[in-house]
């Protein structure tokens, strides 16, 4: 059975996901530009898809793990 999850984005692919989301910025501004409505309206999707990756890549960096170091005792709680 297949997951309905997304696979997780690579974050080293952010470089080229910030090339994508420009390019498709720039095609939104022609198409609408030119009024090319359809056109614009599948761009958008395709934007909002590349921003949604972007936005996962920014999740998944900000889980840092916390080092919380070995526990100890003080010398006065020893029996």
């Amino acid at each position: 059975m297949r997951s309905l999850l997304a696979p997780r984005t690579d974050p080293a692919q952010r470089g080229r996901l910030e090339e994508i989301r420009d390019n498709l910025l720039a095609r939104v501004a022609e198409a609408e530009r030119e009024g090319w409505l359809g056109e614009v309206e599948g761009l958008k999707v395709s934007l909002a898809g590349a921003e949604d990756q972007l936005a996962q890549i920014d999740r998944q960096s900000q889980k840092a793990t916390i080092i919380l170091g070995m526990p100890t005792t003080r010398s006065g709680d020893v029996e």
